[in-house]
């Protein structure tokens, strides 16, 4: 657990850092040249700063236990720092889509090649560098904070390569005798990048919101779990789960006269659980025989 907690305030230090550089190299030279692509860039790199600093403080207040005015602890501030970098990076995508839109209306922008190319191409190494430590990272602790982080780098890196392609594009026109077009090309980028990525953080957020309200975990998940559950003679039927955070909250309909001591299940499920990409929780409620499944408001014989 410490070597998780100490890779997890790595992984995010390392982002908050190189989001740092970009932010403020890519605003203040977008704002330079005019280019609405770079700044876009930086202004993601802003976005990406601001909330990886509110992810590392969060990180710590998870692992902090429950007090009176918490008495569960601050697990469900994860899921909601989620949900706000997704809906914060999805107003990102729709007004700079709104920008380029109106840039191409109004007879695109003129910006200087040379040194947009210069920049994009520093900034592409550098964020598929930091998109390579995350997958690193996460690969060794899975963590939602540090995954998070990991699609904005991983959606940096394909957005700067995208930015890449584009100038280029642009310089090979200005060599031809459609120079004239090549003032749309910054415009056009921002409109295809932002319509195209617009989707990752609006999922990013459905995700979250799922979190926060309680819903079942990803099907995976719940397979897993159900998996170790019947190995200890327990229904389908008499499970429930959700999950919040980095915690996996199991409630369990367990007959006493069919299971000589809950104890000794408590500890079987959470030995099986032992590699689950969450920390489980087990509750138990005793069931007289006739209660025996969750009284579920939906189909008969379906669950969450």
């Amino acid at each position: 657990m410490k070597e998780f907690l100490s890779r997890e305030n790595t992984s995010l230090t390392v982002s908050v850092v190189i989001a740092a550089l970009f932010a403020a190299a890519g605003i203040g030279l977008g704002l330079w040249m005019g280019s609405l692509m770079i700044l876009f860039d930086g202004a993601y790199s802003l976005i990406s700063l601001v909330l990886s600093l509110l992810a590392l403080y969060v990180a710590r207040l998870v692992r902090q236990p429950g007090n009176r005015h918490f008495p569960f602890g601050y697990a469900a501030l994860q899921p909601l720092v989620i949900a706000v970098k997704g809906v914060t990076i999805t107003l990102l995508c729709l007004v700079s889509l709104a920008s380029a839109l109106h840039a191409l209306l109004t007879g695109g922008s003129q910006i200087d090649l040379d040194i947009a190319i210069a920049f994009t191409l520093v900034g592409l190494i550098a964020c598929g560098a930091c998109t390579a430590y995350l997958r690193w990272s996460l690969a060794r602790n899975e963590s939602e904070l540090v995954a998070a982080d990991f699609e904005q780098w991983r959606m940096d890196t394909v957005l700067s390569a995208a930015i890449l392609l584009g100038f280029a594009g642009a310089y090979a026109l200005e060599q031809t005798a459609w120079a004239d077009w090549a003032v749309y090309a910054d415009p056009a980028m921002v409109a295809l990048v932002a319509g195209y990525f617009i989707w990752v953080p609006l999922r990013m957020t459905a995700a979250a919101v799922r979190e926060l309200a309680l819903a079942a975990p990803p099907a995976a998940m719940r397979e897993e779990v159900l998996q170790a559950t019947a190995a200890l003679g327990l229904s389908s039927e008499a499970v429930r789960m959700t999950k919040v955070g980095p915690y996996l909250v199991l409630e369990l309909l367990v007959t006493p006269s069919e299971h000589n001591s809950l104890e000794a299940l408590r500890f079987g499920l959470y030995r099986r659980l032992a590699d689950i990409e969450a920390r489980p929780v087990v509750l138990m409620r005793a069931s007289s025989g006739a209660d025996r499944t969750w009284p579920w408001l939906d189909t008969p014989g379906e669950r969450p």
